[in-house]
């Protein structure tokens, strides 16, 4: 998961996040997208290999689409177990699931889970921190063969935004040092979502 720019993306994430302007909410996404890069480029940061950090010219992204911008209904679990996740690296990753969000695109109805890392949990900055991994129906034909993640924080209404356009790949798209956890079977859209960040050329 990035967490290196979290508090700065997430500003105007939140319940009330849906009723920004479309103008608000391109201007939030391209501020995403150049963070992101900026991340990427910069050697402190990125989850490139260090020969192709300088080479490194950006993010492809699909084009931007505030259809992917949706407003999701909260419905909050109690009582969770807490779930193990698979990582890439065949080691295993702890999760609280948090919520079921219901979300429709293009009258289609959609449900995904969005958990609590119990590591995460412990500090202090990152308690409200809450991780959507997911596929699609682009996985392998345009977006990262893997899955997407969405960094979130928990909302104080039954209503949350969940923006696509501001979807990112795990790092283990661009290299195998990375134990990534892979999306569980829940969060599996039977829907293409052209949104957010493409797969990396050359990964």
């Amino acid at each position: 998961m990035r967490i290196l720019t979290f508090l700065v993306l997430l500003i105007f994430a939140g319940s009330n996040a849906y009723a920004q302007s479309d103008a608000a909410a391109i201007s939030q996404i391209e501020m995403f997208q150049s963070q992101l890069n900026a991340d990427y480029k910069n050697p402190d940061d990125s989850p490139l290999p260090a020969e192709e950090i300088p080479h490194f010219k950006g993010h492809q992204f699909f084009k931007v689409d505030l259809k992917y911008r949706v407003n999701a209904k909260v419905e909050r679990l109690t009582n969770q177990d807490t779930v193990s996740f698979p990582t890439t690296a065949g080691k295993f990753k702890k999760y609280i699931p948090y919520a079921k969000l219901s979300f429709k695109i293009d009258d289609t109805s959609n449900v995904l889970y969005v958990y609590q890392s119990v590591a995460l949990m412990q500090q202090e900055e990152y308690k409200d921190f809450l991780f959507l991994p997911f596929t699609d129906k682009t996985n392998g034909f345009g977006s990262y063969g893997g899955g997407r993640y969405i960094d979130l924080r928990i909302p104080s209404g039954d209503y949350m935004t969940i923006d696509f356009n501001q979807c990112y790949n795990p790092y283990c798209a661009y290299s195998n040092a990375f134990n990534c956890p892979i999306p569980p079977e829940v969060n599996r859209l039977k829907m293409a979502i052209p949104a957010g960040v493409m797969a990396p050329a050359g990964h």
